[in-house]
């Protein structure tokens, strides 16, 4: 996904004047031909991230697109009043891009790692979250974000599922339950191969999310009533129950039971190990994943 945002950014960066990024060392070779090509709309500040949210805030207010770059805990926890303040209550929009997602920078231990990044979004108003599951999606996300003036934020991954989905259009069933489903299961971004494995041979509709933010409600109301349950199980990769208030308001018509998997609250997993390592010990794999299916809708 890393590779796919940084094409699409370099290919832009000739063609759209407006468009500018900041970096913070991180993934600077992948834009030093366009930095040597446009050396004034392509900033290196160092390990700085909050003058790099900063510096991307001016640049927002003088006209400019920042695209704003580097590991998802330096980007949102860091700068996080950076973010708050030089972007959000000034008024201005830009496109901030992560990479290392919730663990997958476990190798290089805590400090790379920020599952809390979504939830922390959600305390800001105006933001757009993509959760994308595919370097394809990546793509096809990052072309209208460009594009436009507002608030994004790209979370991506160095894993994703098999084949890309359809993005851009809200939630999207993936597989279809019978008039007597159980209910419906919510897959966001690279865990939908897992969550589709887990859930094979029980009988829910999954629908697939890629953006996140501004949660599509409409949809997951619309599935669910096509179910004979409207119980949701939802599946982030990221801390869990960040959407569990968004199901609720989906669903505030309607009866319903809702039980949200994402990285656990209520410990800290403290080994380095493998991004996989980092599934089993949250339930995250698609053994957990389907443990905890059958604990809810066969309850």
């Amino acid at each position: 996904m890393r590779e796919a945002f940084a094409d699409t950014v370099n290919a832009r960066l000739d063609t759209d004047p407006r468009l500018a990024v900041v970096l913070a060392d991180i993934s600077a070779d992948l834009f030093a031909r366009a930095a040597s090509r446009h050396p004034g709309r392509v900033v290196n500040v160092g390990i700085r991230e909050q003058l790099m949210m900063g510096v991307a805030g001016g640049m927002a207010l003088t006209g400019m697109r920042p695209v704003v770059h580097t590991y998802a805990p330096f980007l949102v926890e860091r700068a996080f009043e950076q973010i708050k303040l030089d972007l959000g209550h000034q008024g201005v929009g830009a496109v901030l891009a992560s990479v290392g997602a919730s663990y997958d920078g476990s190798g290089m231990g805590r400090t790379h790692m920020a599952p809390g990044d979504v939830a922390l979004f959600d305390t800001l108003p105006g933001w757009t979250v993509h959760v994308p599951g595919h370097a394809a999606e990546a793509r096809r996300l990052l072309g209208p974000a460009l594009d436009g003036d507002d608030r994004v934020y790209l979370r991506l991954s160095t894993r994703g599922n098999a084949a890309a989905r359809p993005v851009g259009q809200g939630m999207v069933v993936i597989r279809a339950g019978s008039r007597r489903a159980l209910g419906t299961v919510v897959a966001v971004g690279p865990v939908l191969d897992r969550v589709l494995a887990a859930t094979e041979g029980l009988d829910v509709t999954v629908a697939y999310l890629a953006t996140v933010r501004p949660f599509d409600r409409a949809g997951l109301n619309r599935i669910a009533a096509a179910a004979a349950h409207a119980d949701v199980m939802i599946v982030e990769p990221y801390l869990r129950g960040t959407s569990a208030h968004e199901i609720a308001e989906a669903l505030a018509d309607r009866r319903h039971r809702q039980l949200g998997l994402g990285v656990t609250r209520d410990r800290e997993v403290r080994g380095y190990g493998a991004p996989e390592d980092h599934d089993r010990a949250h339930g995250l794999d698609a053994e957990g994943i389907a443990a905890s299916a059958r604990g809810f809708f066969l309850a």
